[in-house]
């Protein structure tokens, strides 16, 4: 009998130990997966196939605020019929509609979202962008698209979209404000006209110059957005003014603010036209030795040079676009606006 046990016992262990052995533990979770990333592509609307139209070349500088119809158009009827790239760091679909329903025909229109700087030397996003018939930078922060962007293999694409493809490219507000070849990149944040004018030494004033996005006549040229709203002549000279004392360009330095509701159109021969309900601002120096009288750190602005310091023609914007300004060399064809000049005195603005 106790054998008889002995020998039960020995089964239930060796049965105990073999069913042990043959279970498989689950793996310890060393690396738990990463939460889903920002999604890049927000979405198209049309067709996924790609068309490549043949383009004309064009830029848009948009203020801001709503967007305008016939300035959009313009741009796409320079498309091609193609394919429309909306490109931003922030914010959603809501270009992908909205072009689509203007009238002018494209192919499809679809947008990215590019807030990292692994994303903008993406091999892919570059090839997407690169495969555009028009490309349009949304608005943001500019120093998103500063941080983000510059340097890397989007910086390029949209490079050889201007100069080689030669494909319509646009932008508002912040999309617009990194078009020149000099650039307010707000990196240290932004800042208002009587702030700048009061001192336009202020560690705020970070102008970016022939290091980024290389546009069509817009050499020596820095765009301002959202004009009206609040005003920004004064930065925008207060900008001017900061170059000539800090470079040595030999040639003028020139400047295009734009309201809001309001877009500037530069055609492939140069000539712009005004579209919307505000009005455009052309400045340039009045001279390469139209230099500040007094632009320090801590003193208000001195850059008057008997009232004439900086030139102006403002043209006002309608709905078919009006008015043509010659961005070929700033000194041809200017009509369907007013010329003037900018002063600033004691850190106030003048015009006359």
């Amino acid at each position: 009998m106790k054998r008889r046990i002995l020998f039960l016992t020995t089964c239930i262990v060796i049965t105990s130990a073999w069913l042990l052995a043959c279970q498989q533990p689950t793996p310890p979770i060393i690396n738990p997966p990463s939460p889903p990333a920002t999604p890049i592509w927000l979405g198209l609307t049309g067709d996924t196939a790609d068309v490549q139209g043949t383009t004309q070349a064009g830029t848009v500088l948009m203020g801001g605020s709503t967007d305008v119809d016939n300035a959009m158009r313009w741009m796409l009827e320079r498309a091609g019929g193609g394919d429309v790239v909306i490109i931003r760091a922030s914010g959603s679909t809501g270009y992908n509609d909205y072009l689509f329903s203007l009238g002018a025909k494209v192919n499809s229109v679809e947008t990215y979202r590019i807030n990292s700087r692994d994303l903008a030397n993406n091999p892919e996003i570059e090839r997407r962008v690169r495969n555009a018939e028009m490309l349009f930078i949304a608005g943001g922060d500019q120093a998103d698209y500063v941080n983000f962007w510059r340097n890397t293999r989007l910086h390029e694409a949209i490079n050889y979209l201007a100069n080689v493809k030669k494909i319509p490219i646009g932008g508002t507000s912040a999309g617009c404000a990194i078009l020149g070849r000099l650039y307010f990149s707000a990196l240290q944040g932004t800042i208002r006209s009587e702030e700048a004018l009061a001192n336009p030494f202020d560690a705020r004033i970070a102008i970016g110059r022939n290091d980024f996005l290389n546009m069509p006549f817009l050499t020596n040229t820095l765009t301002d957005t959202h004009y009206d709203n609040p005003e920004r002549i004064g930065r925008h000279l207060t900008f001017m003014a900061r170059t000539v004392k800090d470079t040595a360009l030999g040639t003028p330095v020139r400047g295009i603010g734009v309201e809001e509701r309001t877009a500037v159109a530069i055609a492939a021969d140069g000539k712009a036209t005004v579209f919307g309900s505000g009005t455009a601002y052309f400045l340039w120096q009045n001279g390469v030795e139209s230099m500040p009288e007094e632009c320090v750190a801590g003193k208000p602005l001195v850059w008057n040079r008997s009232n004439q310091a900086v030139r102006s023609y403002l043209i006002p914007g309608s709905a078919q676009g009006n008015g043509s300004f010659d961005l070929t060399n700033w000194s041809g064809v200017q009509s369907g606006g007013k010329a003037g000049f900018y002063a600033v005195v004691g850190g106030m603005v003048r015009a006359q």
